[in-house]
This record gives C-alpha cells, sequence and structure tokens, in this order.
C-alpha cells in the first residue's frame, strides 16, 4: 500500500489486543465497546447498542474466522479503529457459519458515510487476504500485528 494508506493513521499498537477473550458474539461486542468507549470518550453503552444495532442487520462475520464488526456514531469526531486476536474462537453467525478469532472493529461518524464505506472497504481487503489471516493469527506482539495490517496483503506472503 502506499505511505498515504488510511489504515496507519487508523489502527496504533494501542488499537490491537492480541489475547481478547470473550465467551460469546454479545461478550465479543460489548467488550469492544468498552474498550473503544475508552480512546473515543463516547458511553459504552451508546456504542454497544450500535454494535448490536448492526448486527441484528445481518451479521458482520464475512467467513474464514473474521468479522469487520461496524457502526455509524452520532458524536463520533473521527473513524476509529481496532483489532483483536481472540483467545479462543467464538460463534458470530459468519456467513460460512465457523466461529470468528480476528475481528477489526471500525467505528465511523455518522456523517461521513463515504469515509466509512472506504476504510471498510480498504479493512475488509487486508483481512480476506489468507496469507494475511494466517499472519495475524500467529502475531507475537500488537506492534508486529499493527504492522502486518498496515503493509497489507503484499508484505504478509
Amino acid at each position: 500500500m502506499t505511505q498515504t494508506d488510511p489504515v496507519s493513521e487508523l489502527l496504533s499498537a494501542e488499537h490491537v489486543a492480541l489475547k481478547l477473550r470473550a465467551a460469546n458474539k454479545p461478550g465479543l461486542l460489548a467488550e469492544l465497546a468498552r474498550r473503544a468507549a475508552g480512546f473515543t470518550g463516547l458511553g459504552e453503552a451508546t456504542l454497544a447498542d450500535a454494535l448490536a444495532a448492526r448486527e441484528a442487520l445481518g451479521s458482520t462475520g464475512f467467513g474464514g474466522g473474521i468479522a469487520v464488526p461496524h457502526a455509524k456514531i452520532d458524536g463520533l469526531p473521527a473513524v476509529f479503529g481496532f483489532f483483536a486476536r481472540l483467545e479462543k474462537p467464538v460463534a458470530f453467525e459468519a456467513i460460512d457459519g465457523k466461529p470468528v478469532d480476528l475481528v477489526f472493529l471500525l467505528l465511523s461518524p455518522t456523517a461521513a458515510p463515504s469515509e466509512h464505506l472506504a476504510m471498510l472497504a480498504a479493512v475488509s481487503r487486508r483481512l480476506r487476504d489468507k496469507p494475511l489471516a494466517e499472519a495475524l493469527r500467529t502475531a507475537e506482539t500488537a506492534e508486529a500485528a499493527r504492522a502486518l495490517l498496515v503493509a497489507g496483503p503484499a508484505r504478509a506472503g
């Protein structure tokens, strides 16, 4: 990817968790909301409700053990991203029925629909790349996982 790649600005090592624990999909969404609240300054319940409302429209688990829960949030000042590798996969109602172990949370301001779609596409492209996903599953540090996500598919294989 180019130096102007938006994922590099979206994702710091602080926004990466490599052994996230969650018992199930609702627990995972609640934990993601809790962590995002700490970074965005928005209420945990507001974020959890927005994620649950989006999931009610259809699962954001797109197969291969990967989910990209996302929502548009009133009052969010900028696009926010958070990547997690789960300690144990959880059922997520993904399109292929497989449990999820790689999750990229994407929150966007309601007033920025085109930015939301562009970032969603960029993140999805990366995570659909099988060598990149496998590299993320074995990354030993948050910094290494972030570097893989920023570099994109060309650098993971």
